[in-house]
Parts: C-alpha cells; sequence; structure tokens
C-alpha cells in the first residue's frame, strides 16, 4: 500500500481527484507533518504511518467526516486555525471577502471593525494581524468563541482581536462606533440539499431564512447605526445573491460594488456608508 493507492481509495467513494489530492495533503501534514518539501526531498513514511493514514481514510469515507475536522484545524490566509464541528470550516472563498477588506482597511487606514457572525475567528484574527484594526468579533454561539479565543491566542495577538457573545447587534453599545462592518453569514435558503460532509458543519452558520436573505436584511438596517461616517459593510453572499444583497444596501449604502471569487461567481458586496 503507498499514498497514491490511499487516493485512489478516496476517489473510489466519490471524491473529486483534486479535492481527494488535497484531503491526503491535509492529513500528512496534521497528522505526520509531512510536508510537499518532505515529497520532493524523498522522505517516506513508515509502513505503520502509510497503514494509520490508511485507517483515518477510511474512518472519513465511512462518517462523512470533513478532513479538517479530523485533523482539527483548516488552512485560511496564510495560517492555520483550529476547527471543531462548533464552527464552520474556513472556505476559499471568504479569503475573497478578507483580502478585500484589508485593502480598504490599509488604504483608509481604519482602525476599528465588526465581524459579525465570527465563528473560528479567522476573518477576525487575519484583519488584526494583516492591519493596524482592532477587531471585535461576535457570535451567538458560546461554542464557536471558545474556538475563536484559542486561535487569537495561537496567533499571538489577543490585545488586537476580541470576541463577544452577541446575536448580531444585540450586546454592541449605541456608542460603539466602526469603521467597517464585515460578515460571512449564514446565507444557504433553509431546505437546501447539501453534501453529507456539509451537513457536519454547524446548521447555525450554514443556514438562513427569506431565501437566505434573513440575516442580510437584519444587518443592513441596524449597520448604519453603529458605522462612522465612510466606513463601510461588506459581505460574502452566496450564488445568485449578490445583485439581491447589493439592491438592499442602496438604501444606505454608497459605492456599491460586487467581486468575483476565483470561480467567476460573484461572492463579495461592499458598500460605503455616507451619512
Amino acid at each position: 500500500m503507498n499514498i497514491q493507492t490511499i487516493i485512489k481509495t478516496l476517489i473510489d467513494s466519490g471524491i473529486e481527484k483534486n479535492e481527494a489530492e488535497c484531503e491526503i495533503k491535509l492529513l500528512l501534514e496534521g497528522f505526520f507533518n509531512y510536508t510537499e518539501k518532505d515529497k520532493i526531498q524523498g522522505k517516506l513514511l513508515s509502513e505503520a504511518d502509510i497503514q494509520k493514514l490508511f485507517n483515518v481514510v477510511e474512518m472519513r469515507i465511512k462518517n462523512k467526516m470533513p478532513v479538517q475536522y479530523i485533523i482539527g484545524k483548516a488552512w485560511f490566509m496564510g495560517e492555520y486555525f483550529k476547527v471543531t464541528p462548533d464552527v464552520l470550516i474556513p472556505r476559499d472563498e471568504t479569503e475573497i471577502l478578507v483580502k478585500n477588506a484589508i485593502d480598504i482597511i490599509n488604504t483608509s487606514k481604519f482602525k476599528s471593525v465588526l465581524d459579525i457572525g465570527t465563528g473560528s475567528g479567522c476573518i477576525a484574527c487575519t484583519i488584526a494581524k494583516q492591519t493596524g484594526a482592532t477587531v471585535l468579533g461576535t457570535d451567538i454561539s458560546s461554542d464557536a468563541l471558545r474556538i475563536a479565543l484559542d486561535n487569537v491566542t495561537a496567533l499571538g495577538i489577543n490585545n488586537r482581536a476580541v470576541f463577544r457573545k452577541s446575536n448580531l447587534f444585540d450586546k454592541i453599545r449605541f456608542d460603539e462606533k466602526f469603521d467597517l462592518i464585515i460578515s460571512n453569514p449564514p446565507y444557504i435558503p433553509i431546505g437546501t440539499e447539501l453534501q453529507e460532509e456539509v451537513l457536519k458543519e454547524p446548521k447555525i452558520a450554514l443556514f438562513a431564512d427569506e431565501n437566505g436573505l434573513e440575516f442580510y436584511k437584519r444587518i443592513i438596517n441596524k449597520a448604519p447605526q453603529y458605522l462612522n461616517n465612510n466606513g463601510y459593510l461588506m459581505f460574502e453572499v452566496g450564488i445568485n445573491q449578490a445583485e439581491v444583497v447589493r439592491d438592499m444596501m442602496t438604501k444606505y449604502f454608497n459605492e456599491l460594488n460586487i467581486i468575483k471569487d476565483f470561480a467567476g461567481i460573484d461572492r463579495v458586496v461592499a458598500g460605503k456608508f455616507i451619512k
């Protein structure tokens, strides 16, 4: 048995070839600290390690558990973040949101950011680490906030990213103002059929009412109360939601912009608040 045989086992279970190769790469790094550099240098895994890898893959296939939960971490914006089934797994699409937010923050020299629905804290932590802004991340889930705190501690930015339990703006004081409000809210319409692996993630972070638009409406209507003049509101959106969300934002926001992801799908909506 070798690594290629194990990759084929994943492919035979219905996982696409590229995804299977990525999963094996994550498992090799997560369990054995075996990287592409080791592969290039000809370093070999022991038969015992190969067997262990095969056993983990068999478990992954049987339980439909995302590989990130198996190794307990996910790669996002150049860092590993702790993840458990209590938080959404960071995705490449969200990197588009964060990269554009960082550009705006650095260009405008923004100092305060609110991340609504912070989950693992990957958005809040990345912004805090790559800008001069302080970030407040909020979430309704206490379990998610514990993961976010572990991540901010691991990155050594405790004084730059802080967290608070809050249902959207409920625990944000009226005198708290932000230069940018960012959110990757639940946006999958209730009733949508998903892969078994995705359903292992917290449903509270996946599904939204009103055809997936519930949280956009609630955040858009409240955000102006908490934004400084010339501040920004930025969202990640689902497929076919960008234009609808942009139209919803026209009531309060200017300079509205839709940004595509790596697949050419409208993925980010941003607008500027001008009093």
